[in-house]
């Protein structure tokens, strides 16, 4: 999606940087509020804070923070003289051409979204949502799952055409040629396959952080960070620093929140301050500053698919930026932080 809406912006003459921290910004904003994101579950699983209750924990932060960035972006439309929407015109009508657009596809997000609001578990919307996702791609899209399932089983029955058609889009990197590069794009999915390079790291990662954790280094690096978070602001603040430095030193974002979990778990718990807010802390430096380095695995990836150089981008991501501020900020403010009560 971000690379249509990058030709998109081009189109209406907003420059890379922009176009890219404008896309940037709003994928990291839905990354740290859904209860799908690896990264959502990944944090609030290493503090053992429950994923809802530290996504609500979140939002004292996220909600702020994205505010902020939407007056920002809009100020910047404001004042922009937009250029021909003729490229916008072509996109939707190579989509209507391609696909069945109807308001009945919006049924598959709607139950996903009352499923999460139910909070029900993560695997458990996960595998319904691809269920109904799967069952509206054959009623509503038939001719794309034929299509898709032709160039695998041949000459095959109607029947296997259309269940390996479905099965591909779900598992394997599948591309629909619509007659337009751009459209090309947007529509490609990766499929789960597409995910086990996230799975890889994540496993590494963990490893990573249990061997720092056993050998005693986090144990050394805490001692040296707990004379100087003694109060819950410069606590949030070495947190934070901590978090986004790591993204720097070890390029990925999920090394760093392990890391950063790991090495403050104590440090909070010593001072009798709740998981949640170690949780928050965390998502707000080691989640959102991955893609500002540019020797990041996010700041590469994100520079690769968008085309556009980390530096010309980060600028504009004000999101990223405002984000580890605000979970300061807060921290400032005192906001809705406790200490555990003890029992």
């Amino acid at each position: 999606i971000g690379v249509a809406l990058l030709g998109i912006g081009k189109a209406e003459g907003f420059s890379d940087g922009v176009i890219a921290g404008a896309i940037i910004s709003g994928a990291y904003f839905g990354d740290k509020i859904s209860p799908l994101s690896d990264t959502t579950v990944l944090a609030s699983s290493m503090n053992k804070v429950p994923m809802f209750k530290h996504i609500r924990y979140l939002m004292y932060t996220t909600v702020p923070s994205i505010v902020i960035t939407l007056i920002i972006f809009l100020i910047l439309g404001l004042s922009h003289t937009g250029n021909d929407a003729n490229l916008v015109n072509e996109y939707t009508n190579v989509l209507k051409a391609k696909f069945n657009i109807t308001p009945w596809l919006m049924i598959v997000p709607a139950l996903t979204a009352i499923m999460i609001a139910r909070r029900l578990p993560a695997l458990i919307v996960l595998g319904l949502s691809t269920l109904l996702a799967a069952v509206a791609a054959l009623i509503f899209q038939p001719d794309i799952i034929r299509e898709i399932g032709a160039g695998i089983s041949g000459t095959e029955s109607q029947a296997k055409i259309l269940f390996t058609g479905t099965i591909e889009s779900i598992y394997n990197s599948v591309s629909v040629d619509t007659g337009n590069p751009e459209v090309n794009q947007l529509v490609a999915s990766k499929g789960m396959i597409g995910m086990l390079n996230t799975v890889y790291l994540i496993i590494c990662a963990m490893c990573f952080g249990a061997a720092m954790k056993a050998s005693g280094m986090l144990h050394h690096l805490a001692s040296i960070i707990l004379p100087m978070a003694k109060h819950r602001v410069s606590l949030v603040t070495s947190t934070v620093v901590t978090g986004t430095a790591l993204n720097g030193i070890v390029s990925d974002q999920y090394l760093a929140i392990i890391l950063t979990s790991s090495l403050f778990k104590d440090i909070y718990d010593k001072e009798g301050y709740e998981d949640r807010l170690l949780s928050r802390a965390v998502e707000d430096s080691a989640t959102v500053t991955s893609p500002l380095f540019p020797w990041s695995s996010c700041g590469m990836t994100q520079a690769t698919i968008l085309s556009v150089p980390t530096l010309t981008y980060l600028p504009y991501c004000f999101f990223n930026i405002i984000s580890p501020l605000m979970s300061i900020t807060v921290a400032i403010l005192g906001f809705k932080i406790f200490r555990k009560v003890m029992s």
